[in-house]
């Protein structure tokens, strides 16, 4: 059974037992899709009250966005598992001569990018939800502003946590030119995330 079909008991169990999965990659990847939920709800609580008769369409749009980077997210969470397991997977290879060997260290490397690949996807869809959840704790429904805020900093938490799998696996990569560029992604997305999350919060007024 897929960990995004567990119940809330079953995956938090999984996560307490000591199984290496679901991790931290999958956490963020959960995270993510409860902040996009979050914003979906508060776009959705707008819709059709009084005095937000202004804002509907921009709030149909988000309900629908957020929706789809919901749905991208639920199936990230054993996205990012399977990406652990396919780097357990290339350690078990066989090295018993030349060739073995070679193959081996290739199944790693290509392993260890797609596990830094997985988290840094679902990192750069957490971003976007701070952009809907701030859209929501601005023109949306002032009854479910605080609604709107736990999305954000769920997204960001989710963001950055993504992030943080991301720099691990870089570590084990030895193509120079993928890792530059990854870290410069990570870089990037990292001051930008922070400074939304501070931006967006220092204007509630609760």
């Amino acid at each position: 059974m897929k960990l995004a079909d567990l119940s809330i008991k079953e995956f938090l169990a999984k996560t307490a037992s000591d199984s290496p999965v679901p991790g931290g990659g999958s956490i963020a990847a959960l995270s993510a899709a409860i902040a996009a939920s979050l914003s979906e709800m508060v776009a959705k609580l707008t819709i059709g009250k009084k005095g937000y008769e202004a804002n509907k369409e921009q709030m149909k749009g988000i309900a629908k966005d957020a929706a789809e980077y919901r749905n991208k997210l639920i199936k990230d969470i054993d996205r990012d598992s399977d990406a652990y397991n396919d780097v357990l997977a290339a350690f078990r290879l066989p090295k018993g001569n030349k060739e073995e060997e070679n193959n081996r260290k290739q199944a790693i490397q290509d392993a260890f990018k797609k596990a830094s690949l997985v988290p840094l996807d679902v990192a750069k869809n957490a971003f976007k939800i701070i952009d809907l959840a701030e859209l929501v704790v601005k023109h949306g429904n002032k009854n479910a502003v605080t609604d709107g805020a736990v999305a954000v900093m769920m997204a960001r938490t989710a963001a950055l946590s993504a992030l943080y799998n991301v720099k691990i696996n870089l570590d084990s990569i030895k193509d120079k030119e993928f890792v530059e560029r990854i870290r410069k992604d990570v870089t990037g997305l990292e001051i930008e995330i922070e400074n939304k999350e501070r931006k967006i919060l220092s204007c509630l007024s609760i």
